[in-house]
């Protein structure tokens, strides 16, 4: 690829420089091999599963796409297309598997059929020939039969030399599957499995998800009117969930069905299954201001009680929690004190220094957990993880350059992944006992541009801001700059990371002529438990008020003209975008507004009443926070963007407020985007959205 390639066009084709780049590492636990994900090039969308030999830092590919399907196109059923769009996958080949406990044997799905590769020296890819198409194969931790559900609702189990295919659970209805994680939890809670072996490998924990009580939804494609709409079942808020159940499933036919409080606990939102301890379950309430720990006794189905969590606001998920020490303690992630801490057995090993925000690995004698620095760091720091070895003694940091750093782990070697702003993309480390060894190349492109980024703290909430400018931008030549803030803004969104790769659709927009500012206010993670809940019942005050507080007070320190200030945002951010010019005008003059939430009683019950609660209970609090009333309001240019295929925030949203805006006889731009769904993978999509938008942004400000 050249320089005289666009950054749109360069950008929109690699996938955001996904491409190219290694991820899924796994490490095995005597630390001799990492196998882990990556396509040929910056270009190609199909990831090979590769494996490293520590020893040597040689690399070679276990299973190539190419090889085992051949020349053909990949043939993916409506079922895996929703998996992935829930985990927000792009890329195409293998994008996921799974290994046996000794990390030699990985499991993994194309097209449907199920294929295994070696991992040691000499090992092979195959196919085994199953009752399809396969979903989510996952190895016994002895690697002598796969597990995996399949398009039909069952779960089955094949032997590892394929001879014997038979279904563990069958569905009983339609609407029934078996081994397969519902809507709700692949797109809120972070979990996308659905069965769990136990560590001997003669059983699983299976979860059974009847989403008969959701209420249906169907997403048409309007530009092909002879093409019958989709059936989606969404649970909008205040409606029905599916019902999850559990149940142990024997390899010898048996079946135990688990029972806990579901009424109570509706939600099943964590599993656990090591040789530390029995089944753990962590279920939450619908309002998810109490969750509890559950220990499963796998033989009866009974639960007891190891931990009760209660918050008067709301309880967060976290990853790689709860789990068990060897040795038998409960490891878990928990606000304590106005920090969140790490907590093991009955003690808290951490303090308000440091801000957890997930646990990577569980060793013997130590864990290796994300972190940011807490509100009592020794030093603040702005758009920082770091990589913390957490033990008896206290906690050390694994990366030690200021950045964006995560982690796999196993026995003695660790795979550590490095961003930061002196650097494009991802650098992959491999330590042995502490000492680089090895380094996993990444073929992602280089990109075009170089994002200058200023991080800082704005105003008197000390707000964390990115600031970038037109590249050779000179104050005393170039005056004040048209500004445009970038903000996603809401819950699990930080956008302000000390990454280069994060900000380059930033800088781009920058050398477009404008200042652009990036705002991560209150309910953006990685501050404190304060700054996050402080959105409690009121997105459209704490979000909007945070951005006005930034742009203003950066006003004094950047050349930012607040007499021309428009505001973008795609999701949670095309929200506060439209937000913004409907609510104060006085200090945003243009929106360009993707894929907004325009009324939270369309949206998906978990995440939107940990937010607002539950709208029967308090309608005035979703009439407050949505936008429809508000349409007699807009007195600047509003363009609103949405793809008709989107069954996450559905194409409602922009054609109910499209609606009102029109019946106040308030001029607006709609861009409908047909067959494309929230994420916008299509190359020429994702480019000219760009394109579009500079054009949109200029005229609106008069440049």
């Amino acid at each position: 690829m050249t320089k005289e390639i666009s950054f749109p066009r360069q950008y929109s084709r690699t996938l955001r420089y996904t491409l190219g780049a290694p991820r899924s590492f796994t490490v095995s636990p005597d630390g001799d091999r990492v196998a882990f994900l990556r396509s040929r090039s910056g270009t190609d969308r199909a990831n090979l599963l590769w494996v490293l030999d520590v020893a040597t830092g040689r690399e070679h590919p276990a299973a190539d796409p190419a090889e085992l399907l051949g020349s053909g196109e990949e043939n993916l059923s409506p079922a895996e297309r929703a998996r992935r769009e829930r985990s927000r996958e792009g890329s195409a080949g293998i994008v996921g598997y799974a290994t046996d406990a000794a990390a030699e044997l990985a499991a993994f799905a194309l097209s449907g059929r199920l294929f295994t590769a070696g991992l040691g020296e000499g090992g092979e890819a195959r196919e085994i020939l199953v009752t399809g198409p396969v979903i989510d194969p996952r190895p016994a931790p002895d690697g002598r039969h796969i597990a995996y559900a399949t398009t039909r609702g069952d779960l089955r189990v094949v032997t590892g030399d394929g001879e014997t295919d038979r279904a563990l659970a069958e569905p009983e209805a339609a609407g029934v599957t078996w081994g397969q994680a519902e809507f709700i939890a692949q797109e809120e809670m972070d979990r996308s499995r659905g069965f769990w072996w136990a560590p001997e490998g003669d059983r699983l924990l299976a979860a059974r998800a009847d989403d008969t009580p959701v209420r249906r939804w169907w997403i048409a494609d309007p530009a092909n009117p002879a093409t019958a709409p989709a059936e989606v079942a969404y649970p909008a808020a205040g409606t029905p969930n599916a019902e999850v159940t559990l149940a142990v499933l024997g390899l010898d036919g048996s079946r135990v069905d688990v029972s806990w409080d579901r009424n109570r606990y509706p939600y099943l939102a964590r599993v656990h299954w090591s040789a530390g301890g029995p089944p753990l379950l962590l279920v939450q309430a619908r309002d998810q201001r109490s969750q509890l720990v559950l220990a499963l006794d796998p033989d009866t189905g009974a639960t007891r009680t190891l931990h009760v969590d209660e918050d008067p606001v709301w309880l967060d998920l976290f990853p790689g929690v709860p789990a068990w020490t060897p040795d038998g303690r409960l490891v878990r992630i928990a606000d304590e004190g106005g920090a969140r801490v790490l907590a093991v057995g009955d003690r808290v090993l951490t303090g308000a220094a440091l801000h957890l925000r997930a646990v990577l690995d569980v060793g013997a004698d130590d864990l290796l957990v994300t972190a940011s620095a807490g509100e009592e760091a020794a030093e603040p720091e702005i758009g920082e993880v770091h990589v913390v070895r957490v033990g008896a003694t206290g906690a050390t940091r694994l990366s030690t350059r200021p950045g964006l750093h995560t982690a796999a782990r196993s026995g003695p070697t660790t795979v550590l992944v490095s961003a930061s702003l002196d650097r494009p993309g991802s650098r992959v480390r491999v330590l042995r006992d502490g000492t680089p060894v090895a380094e996993i190349a990444s073929y992602a492109e280089t990109p075009v541009i170089s994002a200058e980024v200023r991080l800082t703290a704005a105003g008197k909430r000390r707000i964390p801001c990115a600031v970038l400018l037109p590249t050779g931008y000179d104050r005393d030549r170039d005056g004040l700059l048209p500004v445009l803030m970038d903000p996603y803004g809401g819950p699990h969104g930080q956008r302000v990371v000390a990454a280069r790769n994060a900000h380059l659709t930033s800088q781009w927009f920058a050398d477009q002529g404008f200042a652009v500012v990036v705002a991560d206010g209150r309910g953006t993670p990685g501050q404190s438990p304060t700054w996050e809940k402080a959105i409690a019942g009121d997105f459209a005050g704490a979000t909007l008020d945070d951005q006005v507080e930034a742009v203003q007070a950066l006003a004094e320190d950047f050349p930012l003209d607040l007499t021309r200030v428009a505001i973008r945002g795609w999701s949670y951010g095309g929200y506060l975008a439209a937000l913004a010019v409907l609510r104060r005008p006085d200090v945003f003059h243009a929106a360009v507004s993707g894929a907004p939430v325009t009324d939270w009683r369309l949206y998906d019950t978990h995440y939107t009443e940990r937010y607002l609660g539950h709208p029967d209970e308090r309608p005035e609090v979703y009439d407050a926070n949505s936008l429809t009333a508000d349409a007699p309001k807009l007195t600047r240019p509003l363009m609103l963007i949405h793809g008709l295929a989107d069954d996450n925030v559905v194409a409602a949203h922009t054609l109910r407020l499209s609606s009102a805006l029109l019946a106040a006889g308030r001029p607006h731009t709609v861009l409908p985007l047909s067959g494309v769904t929230h994420m916008t993978p299509q190359e020429e999509v994702a480019e000219n959205l760009l394109l579009l938008q500079v054009d949109f942004l200029k005229r609106s400000l008069g440049l």
